[in-house]
């Protein structure tokens, strides 16, 4: 029986790759969601009430007030909201225990690879004060790989899982959108291209990428903002 939600889920977001996972997927479930912004250049993820939510000072986090047996929970994470949605709501995250794991392999592979990589590749090769060619070539390297691996899973696929639009989806396309920065050539990868095209052509999709862009283009480019690099960059328990 469908889930429904009558009072608004709680995002705590800021427009990244992390954030648009959960963005994408609340557009998708059609539910009602409200948007707390944590701007994480000034340092609110470091505000003792996202923490409280959020233990380690990262977005997303949500808090759905219509939790298991009517009572509050909250979760941080990307990928355990993406699970705990999907489980809730009953979608894009399929009950079948065999294509369940296909989803969650794929899961894991973004929350260990497909982000974590990246990251350090745009970090090396776009904000950090010292190239350091061992680090940009290791990244760089390990990016092409994974790109590489996402490219021969998608040949004679639509999606990366279960043969459906999954949540592990929704998840590897936001890091997709950064291969300009990341030193990537979609023409390298054309099954990843045929996809990234294929799920930027849903309309949810486009919607969540959208949550927050008018605050993120109000911030000077993080390129240009040292005082947003030093909380980002160096970053120590508080």
């Amino acid at each position: 029986m469908p889930v429904t939600q009558t009072a608004p889920i709680e995002l705590h977001y800021w427009p990244t790759p992390n954030g648009w996972k959960i963005s994408i997927l609340l557009e998708e479930l059609g539910v009602p969601y409200e948007v707390k912004y944590v701007n994480i250049g000034k340092g609110e993820q470091f505000r003792p009430e996202f923490l409280a939510i959020a233990p380690n000072n990262r977005m997303p986090a949500i808090v759905d007030p219509e939790g298991p047996g009517g009572a509050p929970i909250s979760v941080f994470e990307s990928g355990a909201i993406l699970q705990y949605l999907g489980r809730k709501f009953g979608a894009f995250y399929p009950a079948d225990e065999r294509k369940r794991v296909e989803v969650d392999e794929w899961l894991m592979w973004q929350m260990g690879g497909f982000g974590p990589m990246l990251g350090q590749n745009h970090h090396f090769r776009i904000y950090a004060p010292e190239k350091i060619p061992y680090a940009m070539d290791r990244y760089l390297n390990e990016t092409h790989r994974l790109y590489g691996v996402l490219n021969k899973r998608l040949g004679g696929r639509a999606y990366v899982a279960a043969d459906e639009y999954t949540i592990a989806d929704m998840a590897i396309i936001g890091w997709a959108q950064g291969w300009k920065n990341q030193g990537m050539d979609l023409e390298e990868f054309p099954h990843v291209k045929a996809w990234k095209a294929r799920l930027e052509e849903r309309p949810a999709v486009q919607r969540g990428l959208a949550v927050g862009r008018e605050e993120r283009e109000r911030q000077a480019s993080l390129a240009d903002d040292k005082d947003a690099q030093k909380v980002l960059f160096g970053q120590r328990a508080r």
